[in-house]
């Protein structure tokens, strides 16, 4: 059922959203400072591509200051507008029976999108395995 929903979600919005972020993360790569905002864009376009079967936690140990103060700057100048991007989105595809997981999955990605830095993404049977975890690699 994950295989159908995420072959769905690319073929009615997915790729529109992953080649967004990706844009966005060449952007931010080519401006040098703003490289980590880059490296987080990629990772929600991945998220973006194929969501179902996955979810977004937070990385172990914390966040530090600076991805506190990267995720408010990240929040004022791109987060909320991709956030009510996500919001009309979800609206539109919620109006057909079909469509409505895939709304849900919209909504899924809009904490991601207003908080990046400090997320990490791993598979829905695994949430609490992280990318430091034994059973993750």
């Amino acid at each position: 059922m994950k295989t159908l929903l995420n072959i769905i979600w690319l073929l009615f919005g997915g790729l529109w959203l992953a080649l967004g972020y990706f844009v966005a993360g060449i952007i931010c790569c080519l401006l040098i400072v703003t490289i980590p905002w880059g490296l987080a864009s990629f990772r929600i376009a991945n998220y973006a591509l194929w969501p179902f079967g996955r979810t977004v936690v937070d990385r172990p140990g914390g966040t530090g200051v600076f991805s506190l103060l990267g995720n408010v700057i990240w929040l004022l100048v791109a987060g909320i507008w991709i956030a009510i991007g996500h919001v009309v989105t979800a609206f539109a595809m919620a109006i057909t029976i079909i469509g409505i997981p895939l709304a849900i999955a919209n909504l899924k990605l809009i904490p991601v999108s207003l908080m990046p830095l400090g997320k990490q993404i791993v598979p829905t049977d695994m949430p609490f395995v992280t990318a430091y975890s034994k059973a993750y690699r």
